[in-house]
């Protein structure tokens, strides 16, 4: 059994015929359901497999004419394979090795993402001048949803209409179907969409105006199999990218990333990081956040986006964060947009909660939620942020040896309070690598307990003008319900410690200048 490819390779339209074509959607969630919803606007005779489903999303189903099948996935259910599909779409939760995804490429079902479905009907809404919107592509181990915001704010501020979709939380065939329409959509990308893009061959690839990758550090092992297909997938970011390829200079797998892309003829490579640019680069002089790629006289002169002390007015100041704004103005810039526009953009914009957020100053201590670090590499931005902090950390590694960032950051920290599931593996690599670190640990009998006994455990410890930062450098799901919610209950065991002592609007964030 196999998909009838010159099909497919005709369907790269909303206008094309989709009309009964059999198509298998893996999974049941938020993407999921975009994908089965459009596929039924299309006509495509429409056929969902999940071992879950939200009841919202399961009652929807028969009202858009769609079937569904709902349980153990351990083998092709007969009636997918009953159903005989031409392609399937899957979500991006199913690895490389699930057993459906393995079931299809043996069979020779062609297998799609959701952004491959989405590119192919980017054309059901079109500007005024009769071309789908353009797409910029996000993606990285860390940063990606804060740039993902930031870019959008800029393109606005530039007078286009954007917007933010994708791993962001808004799937990007919504964004798609929208009938006001865009000028541009900003589409922030995992590692595991991007895998599936890599499976594509199309007379109509995706194709951005601009991409970034922002970063590379081991994260996803579980669901890649290693460092190197990972790596891999987040490559595909930039193939066939037509405009500016922007990369991190302090980050060489990025710039590798590009060297080795296949990209569309003019295409530029463009720098940034927090040192002085050189030609075609965005990156600081004297306290100035420059662009010395967007002009003619990029060889003598460089045009200024913003200041350091602009940014700190802001919160913005932070190492890592000034450098997802210098890739965010890469980006805008790839589009036009003005650095006053970019300037404006970045007054009054804030971090999404539970990034580096202070939560409270209370108890002689400044106490930072950075739930959103849940790989050793970005607690590694936090914990450079605040050396000498009193480190909460752990959960699920993920496949992830943390070993490395304890012996480059746990040295420095004043104290580790671990929780988690995998507190064996961060208990022994603070005794390997940081022996003189006092660790203690959590271990509640239950979720609810966690986070009251970590602001127990971090009272006893800390001293006037320290710093309690969790910055967990794991996953959530061992014992809360995501990211966010470990920090949401990390907040509210500090000001239940503390009541109405604690105060949360303190802005104090490290800057790029120090």
């Amino acid at each position: 059994m196999s998909g009838d490819v010159s099909r497919l390779d005709a369907l790269t339209s909303w206008h094309a015929d989709w009309s009964g074509l059999r198509v298998a959607v893996l999974g049941l969630s938020v993407t999921g359901f975009s994908v089965a919803d459009t596929l039924a606007e299309l006509g495509a005779d429409v056929l969902v497999v999940s071992e879950s489903a939200a009841q919202e999303y399961e009652r929807l189903l028969p009202v858009i004419g769609v079937r569904a099948v709902i349980g153990s996935l351990s083998t092709a259910p007969e009636e997918l394979v009953s159903f005989a599909p031409e392609v399937i779409v899957a979500s991006p939760g199913f690895s490389p090795r699930h057993p459906i995804v393995v079931w299809a490429r043996e069979q020779g079902v062609p297998l799609w993402g959701d952004v491959e479905l989405a590119w192919r009907v980017r054309d059901k809404v079109l500007r005024p001048d009769g071309s789908p919107a353009d797409w910029v592509l996000i993606t990285g181990t860390n940063g990606k949803t804060t740039t993902t915001g930031l870019t959008a704010a800029m393109l606005v501020a530039g007078g286009l209409r954007a917007a933010p979709c994708g791993n962001i939380g808004v799937p990007v065939l919504d964004a798609v179907r929208d009938p006001g329409g865009f000028d541009a959509l900003v589409v922030e990308l995992s590692s595991h969409q991007l895998w599936y893009l890599g499976l594509q061959s199309t007379p109509d690839p995706v194709s951005p105006l601009a991409a970034v990758c922002l970063n590379l550090a081991d994260d996803h092992l579980e669901w890649h199999g290693s460092a190197e297909a990972y790596r891999d997938a987040k490559a595909h970011v930039y193939d066939s990218t037509r405009v500016a390829c922007v990369y991190n200079k302090a980050d060489v797998a990025t710039r590798r990333m590009v060297e080795d892309a296949d990209v569309i003829e003019g295409a530029r490579a463009i720098g940034f990081d927090l040192g002085v640019p050189g030609p075609s680069d965005l990156g600081i002089v004297d306290g100035i956040l420059v662009d010395r790629a967007f002009l003619p006289e990029r060889h003598t002169s460089a045009l200024e986006l913003t200041t350091l002390d602009h940014l700190r007015a802001e919160g913005l100041s932070a190492p890592h964060i000034v450098a997802n704004i210098l890739a965010a103005a890469a980006l805008a810039r790839s589009l036009d947009v003005a650095p006053a526009d970019i300037r404006r953009a970045l007054e009054g914009f804030r971090l999404d909660p539970h990034r580096i957020e202070i939560v409270a100053i209370a108890g002689g201590a400044t106490w930072v939620d950075d739930s959103k670090a849940t790989n050793p590499h970005s607690a590694a931005s936090s914990l450079a942020a605040y050396p000498g902090a009193v480190w909460v950390v752990g959960g699920l590694l993920k496949g992830v040896d943390i070993s490395t960032l304890i012996e480059s950051h746990g040295r420095d920290v004043k104290a580790a309070i671990l929780i988690g599931e995998d507190r064996d593996a961060v208990r022994e690599a603070f005794g390997r690598h940081a022996p003189d670190v006092p660790v203690l640990e959590v271990v509640p009998a239950d979720t609810e307990g966690v986070m009251a006994r970590v602001v127990e455990l971090a009272v006893g410890i800390v001293a006037e003008g320290d710093v309690v930062l969790l910055a967990p450098a794991a996953a959530s799901f061992d014992q809360f319900r995501s990211y966010a919610d470990r920090g949401s209950k990390f907040a509210a065991a500090v000001r239940e410690r503390f009541g109405r002592s604690a105060d949360g609007d303190a802005d104090d964030a490290p800057d790029a200048s120090r």
